[in-house]
């Protein structure tokens, strides 16, 4: 599954509908349970007269349903979709200035309502009227937080599906389990049976309060703060390659670039090489860049953040809501390190920034008086995890991002997908274009040239065999782990979460 943006997604021709949900009058009340730290800071941070407020912050996934679109079914499904998830019937009021409050809707207060786009059917000028859309109404302070397209095909008895969200309402898991759990739905609907009940859809909101109360706990002396204060000792966030960076207009949007690194075959071998040696693909994912950066840029150490994601407990294992948090990662090579020494100096980094998994980034950066937030991050996700993940691929899915128009955000997000190993990038627009390319092919060349030094170093495997399995499993890797018992949860749209941001 590519992330990618919207743009790159080819949306073939059909008559598309906007579906939008819809309150009765008085439904909002309000809250008590706080906002995360994360989500009160993102909501002060955005100006309320932002003509297009959803520039830059939308997320979504587009994929293609398997079913004819009958409307009324489509209706219910979406219906049944918001009553389920709290988060997405929730809001913020900022009656009081500077602090955002929390309202929530009832279950049976949502209705959907389908807005068709009759003038529309190419594909092309679909997408690009899509994008305006979703920039002009998506937005942290103004309800709804998600909207639904969908693009009939007569012809081939399908429909294209397209789900995008303010940030504040939907993390990059929710992103990928939403494709199967609306299928799933759709399915249930036409069939007229009742949508599958589940103590895993739990509340956004309840996952504030315990958020906020870990928070809370943090003070200049945690040992998370103690991370982070290391990592920003030059009083600034970690760029990518500033030298490389050349002057820009800041009204441009930044380039994106999504590639497959790996093709399948290549990739086993590179993962039948990691078993050899003792390390997960995370750990080479994160080890391979670092030794790109080495390679291109002359940089014996790699500092980047990581998102990772943050559901604590089997309760909110498919809500819908923003459950992630960012970590420190500090990995430092020793010049002309070889790629299976820096994947053992990136395990130990990694383990470290484990220390921070818990501690909200937002409140450690207010205990440290850093008000900037994040300029380079890398994120892994092994797509595998999902269930029915092959079908995810037949039907096209995709995770999309809005355009940024930073001019110094570089992030990377990299998926082992089904077929291969991809890479997916957005740089600003003073970054030149073969730069990035000349990076991400050492990028690719370092994974490549881990099967051949696993095997020129048997002995390095065989004293890695001595290790406990116990240290080794719980080395941070780049994922958010959970209980045995959570693998084993079975439903009909999850078994599992581990993943990156």
């Amino acid at each position: 599954m590519e992330y990618t943006h919207l743009s790159e997604f080819e949306i073939r021709s059909g008559a598309l509908s906007i579906w939008t949900p819809e309150l009765a009058a008085g439904a909002w009340q309000p809250d008590d349970r706080p906002l995360t730290s994360v989500h009160a800071d993102y909501c002060a941070s955005v100006d309320p007269t932002d003509p297009l407020p959803g520039r830059g912050r939308w997320i979504g996934t587009a994929f293609e349903m398997d079913a004819p679109l009958d409307r009324r079914g489509w209706r219910e499904t979406l219906r049944r979709w918001h009553a389920r998830h709290e988060g997405l019937r929730t809001t913020v009021t900022t009656a009081s200035p500077g602090r955002a409050r929390r309202l929530v809707a009832a279950p049976t207060a949502v209705d959907i309502a389908e807005q068709p786009v009759a003038a529309i059917t190419d594909g092309a000028r679909i997408n690009e009227f899509l994008r305006g859309r979703l920039e002009e109404r998506l937005s942290p302070l103004a309800w709804p937080h998600c909207l639904a397209a969908t693009v009939e095909h007569p012809d081939t008895a399908d429909f294209t599906v397209l789900v995008a969200a303010d940030h504040s309402v939907m993390d990059a898991y929710a992103q990928a389990i939403l494709i199967l759990e609306l299928r799933t739905l759709y399915r249930e609907v036409m069939a007229g049976e009742a949508a599958r009940e589940s103590v895993t859809f739990g509340s956004a909101a309840d996952f504030a309060v315990l958020e906020r109360a870990n928070a809370a706990e943090l003070g200049p002396d945690s040992a998370a703060v103690a991370i982070w204060r290391e990592f920003l000792a030059d009083g600034a966030m970690p760029r990518f390659a500033p030298q490389a960076q050349r002057p820009a207009r800041a009204d441009l949007p930044q380039p994106s670039v999504s590639r497959r690194l790996l093709d399948l075959t290549e990739l086993e071998q590179v993962e039948a090489a990691l078993d050899q040696v003792r390390h997960r693909m995370s750990v080479a994912v994160f080890a391979a860049l670092a030794v790109a950066n080495q390679q291109r840029f002359g940089a014996d150490r790699m500092r980047t953040v990581m998102p990772i994601a943050t559901r604590p407990d089997l309760r909110w294992m498919e809500s819908m809501g923003w459950f992630v948090n960012v970590v420190p990662v500090d990995i430092a090579l020793t010049p002309g390190a070889g790629v299976v020494a820096a994947m053992d100096l990136t395990r130990a980094a990694l383990r470290r920034s484990r220390i921070a998994n818990d501690a909200s980034w937002s409140r450690v950066l207010d205990l440290l008086g850093v008000a900037e937030t994040p300029r380079f991050g890398i994120s892994f996700l092994d797509i595998r995890v999902l269930p029915g993940y092959e079908l995810v691929a037949d039907l096209r899915g995709r995770t999309l991002r809005a355009e940024s128009y930073s001019p110094d955000e570089v992030f990377l997000w990299v998926v082992r997908a089904a077929d291969g190993l991809y890479v997916s990038t957005r740089y600003p627009a003073g970054f030149p274009a073969e730069v990035m390319d000349e990076f991400l092919t050492a990028f690719g060349h370092a994974l490549s040239s881990i099967t051949a030094a696993a095997h020129a170093d048997p002995a390095g495997g065989e004293a890695r065999e001595g290790q406990s399995a116990a240290a080794h499993a719980g080395a941070s890797d780049g994922r958010c782990e959970l209980p045995e018992n959570a693998r084993a949860l079975r439903t009909d749209t999850l078994r599992v979460p581990v993943q990156a941001g």
